[in-house]
């Protein structure tokens, strides 16, 4: 642990990834008067462009200084190293821990029992890391993500406080603390099943079907562990949680009453934390194609970073988009092959044969990736066929454009059902509650209705354009969720400034 070319990485000499000489995270913590705050981000883009975007405010808004921790394992080069470079001009510090050995997990080990086991081996890096960070500045809080439940003990150990980040939505984290209330008292092997209808604040049904992976049934392992990990959350002093009072007002007040009761931590909704828009975006040739297209005229259509139709449902949505007579840019990502083996690394190679041409200047297809906060923002863009990850769901909330609701997998069900039953901003295909094959004929029904529909798409589109401007409010200096940050920030100033005079 004390070698010394592990702690140059750990503090931020070299880069873990290229090798090349970067600031020293050390001297910028020295040099720092402020007091400091570390995020730990586990891998992937969802959590790490929302958390990314909490430093960045931290630092610009609130009086802190910030380190972003990453791990070296289980990223995507390409989308880690954009995230972190746009933090380069914000003054957030940037430290990637070096890698441990999962060679011992089963090789079909579900992606959350990765991280947790990724994180629960990462915790002596990241010990001496925040004991270099605590003995140069004065540490005012320890924030991990959601997957970092085992990191709070650390925030003991120097006596400054923990706090868990959630990159999702009140909702998620109410079926969470449902789950763990459940059940408490009970041990491995005798947990009980949700009910089969949860009841959600604001009126809200949540059914066991939109559960999302792992809370479905108390027989799978993973529940076991969401139970665990959702235990050790009670040992944190709060939760920011990247949604805004506006988006679930009744969720907040049930949470509030939550805490006064004593079973769970505060929760501060303080998004929506949304990726910058990139001057790189401005080469892209679909940005090209949507500058020559009529105002509010496309529907945009992609599935996440980690998103893959079947090879039968690509074709069913190619068809879907040409029946529904309206202009569109897809994302077209590699479908599921389900193991089989295929010459084809084209993504563009799997859709129906003719339907380029047939489409040629109605639709435009792309390969793998878009600008998606561009495309979302520009003005001919009026509808979203998503996956409904939130990171997605925010982007389009933030630009006010409404959407057909396709979750695929993880918590994306829960959004779903959020979105279009609650929220009103989303309309869900039938086939899309029961994972099923989502048929091409009603693919163009939920385009055609989000687009120009005079009942629920008016009526989406209309309440897309109300929560656009709350969520902007919501982020802005005095805002719900800019309130929600000054108030943590403060307390956690107070804090560091009173073990300063003992």
């Amino acid at each position: 642990m004390r070698d010394r070319s592990i702690r140059l990485v750990m503090l931020g000499i070299t880069h873990p990834r290229t090798g090349s000489p970067m600031e020293s995270s050390a001297s910028t913590v020295a040099a720092s008067p402020r007091p400091h705050v570390v995020l730990v981000a586990s891998p992937g883009a969802g959590h790490l462009i929302p958390m990314a975007e909490l430093a960045r405010r931290f630092v610009a808004h609130h009086g802190l200084a910030a380190t972003l921790v990453t791990f070296t394992d289980l990223s995507a080069p390409n989308a880690h190293s954009a995230v972190l470079s746009s933090l380069s001009a914000s003054q957030v510090s940037t430290v990637a821990l070096p890698a441990v050995s999962l060679d011992d997990l089963p090789a079909d080990a579900h992606i959350s029992t990765v991280l947790l086991e990724l994180i629960g081996r990462s915790i002596p890096h990241l010990r001496a890391l925040l004991h270099d960070i605590s003995s140069a500045a004065s540490l005012a809080a320890l924030v991990p993500d959601f997957f970092g439940s085992t990191v709070l003990p650390l925030a003991a150990e120097l006596s400054v406080p923990g706090y868990i980040f959630s990159p999702s939505n009140l909702t998620v984290h109410a079926l969470m603390r449902n789950a763990v209330e459940l059940n408490d008292g009970a041990a491995s092997g005798e947990y009980c099943d949700l009910p089969d209808v949860l009841r959600l604040p604001g009126g809200m049904l949540l059914r066991r079907e939109d559960y999302g992976d792992g809370f479905r049934s108390s027989k799978e392992p993973l529940y076991g562990q969401l139970i665990v990990e959702g235990r050790r959350y009670r040992a944190a002093d709060g939760f920011l949680v990247n949604t805004f009072h506006e988006m679930e007002p009744g969720n907040a007040e049930e949470l509030k009453q939550a805490v006064e009761q004593g079973t769970f931590p505060p929760v501060y909704p303080v998004g929506p934390l949304i990726r910058p828009c990139s001057d790189k975006d401005d080469a892209s040739a679909c940005l090209d194609w949507l500058d020559r297209q009529l105002t509010g005229c496309v529907v945009y259509v992609s599935f996440g970073s980690a998103g893959a139709l079947s090879v039968e449902q690509t074709a069913e949505l190619a068809a879907g988009l040409e029946d529904s007579g309206h202009r569109f840019l897809w994302v077209v990502r590699m479908p599921s092959l389900d193991g089989e083996n295929s010459d084809k690394d084209d993504p563009l190679a799997w859709l129906p044969e003719g339907f380029l041409e047939r489409t040629s200047g109605r639709g435009l297809a792309v390969a793998a990736w878009a600008p998606q906060v561009r495309v979302l923002s520009h003005p001919a863009t009026a509808a979203f066929v998503s996956h409904c990850g939130w990171n997605s769901t925010l982007e389009s909330v933030a630009t006010g454009v409404p959407m057909v609701a396709w979750p695929l997998f993880a918590e994306q069900s829960v959004n779903a059902a959020l979105l279009s039953e609650n929220v009103g901003v989303a309309l869900r295909p039938r086939a899309a509650r029961a994972e099923g094959l989502i048929a091409r004929e009603e693919i163009a029904a939920a385009v055609q209705e989000v687009m120009g529909g005079e009942e629920k798409g008016r009526a989406m589109r209309l309440r897309a354009g109300e929560l656009q401007q709350a969520a902007a409010r919501a982020g802005a200096h005095g805002g719900s969720s800019w309130q929600m940050l000054e108030e943590v920030a403060g307390k956690w100033k107070a804090a560091a400034l009173g073990r300063q005079k003992q």
